[in-house]
């Protein structure tokens, strides 16, 4: 896909915000962004629809996503993970500078492989020690929208917040469960699903 440097920004900020915040950035906020009027932004947006790279939902704001099966440039090269931001337990991500990395040869050298559309996350906290996840490793996360019971995710609760935990769809609620008998399970009526967690990467 033949992308410019500025379309390729745009993504990246897309992709950026609603793994942070479960929704995309308005016209404005991509234009303050990258300093760019709105009308520049607008065009570019729209480039990238008709390339197949982005897709937007009728009539919705911030409905703005990336398209199935498209992985950005950063998602794709060996050893590197664009690093997007924190995860906690039941605490918002907060935000990185959108050109941190993760590179797995500074952490781990040539033996990690490549894995295809994935982000990287800092883990904040301890709620998920039991099955080995430790404050202060990187989880990578492979951007995904749905969730099967039993897989550990990256969710969106509905107040906001993101967190790690392991997704469990009963009968009228979602559970999202910790792995570690200090913290309670969070049961919710439904949530956004962000991406699951594909490998626990830990520097020693």
């Amino acid at each position: 896909m033949n992308l410019t440097p500025k379309q390729l920004k745009i993504l990246q900020l897309i992709r950026n915000t609603r793994v942070r915040c479960g929704y995309s950035p308005t016209m404005q906020e991509l234009a303050d962004e990258l300093g760019v009027s709105k009308v520049t932004v607008f065009e570019h947006v729209e480039a990238l629809i008709k390339k197949g790279a982005l897709v937007r939902e009728p009539n919705k704001a911030r409905s703005l996503s990336i398209a199935e099966g498209v992985a950005l440039p950063d998602e794709e090269r060996p050893l590197r993970f664009p690093l997007v931001g924190k995860i906690a337990a039941g605490y918002p991500i907060e935000k990185f500078a959108d050109d941190d990395e993760l590179d797995m040869m500074d952490v781990f050298g040539p033996r990690v492989g490549q894995v295809g559309a994935t982000f990287a996350l800092c883990v904040d906290g301890d709620s998920m020690k039991d099955e080995g996840i430790l404050d202060g490793d990187y989880v990578i996360v492979e951007r995904r929208d749905t969730a099967r019971n039993g897989e550990r995710v990256v969710a969106l609760l509905p107040n906001g917040e993101t967190t790690l935990k392991t997704f469990f769809k009963e009968d009228d609620h979602i559970r999202l469960q910790p792995a570690n008998d200090a913290f309670d399970p969070i049961l919710v009526k439904d949530c956004k699903i962000q991406g699951l967690v594909v490998g626990v990467l830990r520097r020693y």
